[in-house]
């Protein structure tokens, strides 16, 4: 049974990441036939297209009253996409950052951070925090598409490159529903064999959703960021993993919250939220000191990665 329910979590992890592949090929070729510059498709569908998997799992966690797993894949999965997503593109092509907007995107992920810590504090996420946090995406993906428009040409075509435009309009549509059906599959299969494992092997349900589920709902930023390195698009590997983390808090949460208001693990709140927040601020000297993530930046971020894992799992040994 052990054997038969690894399978089903690594078929979960593998659905949810076509699933997102397929989503987000779909909806960016069909907003480019709808004439939406590749800029704001690149900042607004693929960003939230990569963090389709922790809304669709955190949704059914939320629905199935699983809130560990339902929280402690999004705060996992932000800190998984700047340690190990951030920490390995760096490591392939040291990043640096052109676009003005990405410079102005890290006080935001810092700020919506705090902003969930000081919601969460007596040990609840609401659903009128929930719609609090949906009417920040909003304005969010609003700002952006406004401040996208200024951007330089040379970031408009590093963009417009990354984005295939191949493709009939009724193939993206299929594309689109097909990504979406197998997402919804995907997490099914992910939830209910993670929460097998973890009672089976003794481990708190939030620890695998901090660790194993959000690493496996983390892996369309991850291909996405390391294709944009190996093709030296800084901006985008940047830019995604942004995005995808404010995504993340204010859409992915706020819309579960909203479908089903949200208990906050104690442990959450003393540790693991902070630590979210922590490696938010890691950028500001990063980046912001030359709007350069250097190798040894990204060997720094990975090793931190590596030592809250190691750290969150010492704390289900002892």
């Amino acid at each position: 049974m052990i054997l038969l329910q690894s399978l089903l979590f690594c078929a979960g992890i593998a659905a949810l990441y076509f699933g997102a592949e397929w989503l987000v090929k779909g909806a960016s070729r069909f907003a480019y036939f709808l004439n939406i510059k590749p800029i704001i498709i690149g900042l607004t569908i693929i960003a939230f297209g990569t963090s389709a998997p922790e809304l669709v799992t955190g949704i059914i966690s939320g629905i199935r009253n699983l809130n560990d797993i339902a929280i402690g894949n999004v705060i996992g999965s932000n800190i998984a996409n700047v340690g190990l997503v951030l920490g390995v593109t760096a490591i392939i092509l040291p990043l640096k950052v052109e676009m003005n907007l990405l410079r102005r995107e890290i006080p935001i992920i810092i700020g919506i951070s705090g902003l969930l810590y000081l919601m969460c504090r007596n040990g609840i996420l609401s659903r009128w925090e929930g719609g609090l946090l949906v009417v920040g995406i909003v304005v969010y993906t609003c700002y952006i598409s406004r401040s996208a428009k200024k951007e330089s040409k040379v970031i408009e075509e590093e963009f417009a490159d990354f984005i295939s435009k191949k493709n009939t309009l009724s193939l993206d549509i299929l594309f689109m529903f097909i990504g979406l059906t197998t997402l919804i599959g995907g997490a099914h299969l992910l939830v209910n064999s993670a929460i097998y494992l973890a009672r089976n092997f003794g481990i708190s349900e939030l620890v695998v959703g901090l660790s194993v589920v959000a690493v496996g709902t983390s892996l369309p930023e991850l291909a996405i960021s390391t294709v944009a390195a190996f093709r030296k698009e800084s901006d985008i590997c940047v830019g995604n993993v942004l995005g995808s983390n404010i995504y993340n808090i204010l859409a992915v949460l706020g819309i579960t919250a909203i479908i089903h208001p949200l208990q906050i693990n104690t442990s959450s709140l003393q540790f693991d939220m902070p630590v979210m927040i922590v490696f938010s601020l890691l950028l500001i000297p990063m980046i912001m000191r030359k709007f350069i993530l250097t190798r040894w930046e990204g060997v720094f971020l990975l090793v931190g990665y590596i030592f809250y894992m190691i750290a969150i799992y010492k704390k289900c040994i002892f």
